[in-house]
């Protein structure tokens, strides 16, 4: 992948691992408005961050001689 393609990648990434994050927050807070009592919310919560982690380790990834960051 040539560092243009690399720089449109991380941008994306960069983009979708921002929405996870409001979904994150937005699950969170939902979860402590059910008194942390909603398996569903834990079950979304867990595959968020899952994901979250995922995008994390491909944007390090991308980033494998320090031209990006």
């Amino acid at each position: 992948m040539d560092d243009e393609e690399k720089g449109k990648r991380f941008l994306k990434l960069i983009d979708d691992q921002n929405n996870i994050q409001w979904k994150i927050v937005a699950k969170l807070t939902s979860l402590i408005s059910s008194d942390w009592n909603s398996e569903e919310l834990k079950s979304e919560l867990k595959s968020l961050v899952g994901n979250h982690s995922e995008m994390t380790k491909e944007l390090n990834s991308l980033d494998d001689k320090g031209s990006i960051l």
